[in-house]
């Protein structure tokens, strides 16, 4: 990204999605996470970065499972309790992943994705110029029903707490698998929600794209 757009937020020309590549599966199912893999936490924590240059090539099921499962999935079957926080519990968030063969909702209950518009919508995700080339662009959407419980005024604050969680426990498995990742809030939201067929009382609010490192 230009340092003119590092500097400028000023809204660019909309784009449109691309035809998915191939065949959209209607669910991806993905593989459990291998819970004893990856570097330790201080050397995670030590290798955290934001990379804006990625590799085009894919990633597999079984690193999207692990990534999805560090993101927000059920770590304690038993209670259905996540990888992430949530106040009270609410899990206000849903993860959204954009890739090259549609738009898809992670289902943290079934640890798999569902086909939400089969389309290519990556380069929707946000204005930098990689957000489209990189293999995976996941969006953090805030399911305001969800948060009708809390007071109107905290609600923005606990959405906006939870998925910053979200980012951070992606960052760490970025770090410790060897993937570059950014977390970006630049993104046209009403183009983005139309992507991502989303109803009035879903807002994205996030977006992270996560990809090989390019090889210079």
């Amino acid at each position: 990204m230009t340092d003119t757009l590092l500097l400028s937020y000023e809204p660019l020309p909309e784009a449109r999605p691309s035809a998915v590549s191939g065949e959209a599966a209607d669910i991806i199912e993905l593989g459990s996470p291998d819970i004893d893999a990856g570097a330790p936490l201080m050397t995670a924590l030590s290798r955290r970065r934001s990379q804006r240059t990625f590799n085009e090539e894919a990633l597999s099921t079984d690193v999207l499972g692990e990534l999805l499962w560090a993101a927000n999935g059920i770590n304690r079957p038993e209670t259905g309790g996540r990888t992430a926080p949530s106040a009270h519990a609410f899990n206000e968030i849903d993860v959204y992943a954009a890739l090259p063969g549609g738009v898809y909702r992670y289902d943290p209950q079934g640890h798999r994705l569902m086909l939400k518009h089969a389309v290519d919508a990556r380069n929707l995700t946000g204005y930098q110029d990689f957000v489209g080339a990189a293999p995976l662009d996941l969006v953090y959407v805030v399911q305001m029903s969800r948060l009708l419980q809390i007071p109107p005024q905290l609600r923005e604050a606990c959405a906006a707490v939870a998925a910053g969680c979200i980012s951070q426990n992606v960052s760490l498995y970025c770090a410790s698998a060897g993937l570059a990742t950014v977390v970006r809030g630049w993104i046209n939201h009403r183009v983005l929600a139309d992507a991502l067929r989303l109803n009035e009382d879903e807002v994205p609010i996030l977006a992270q794209t996560v990809g090989k490192p390019a090889i210079r």
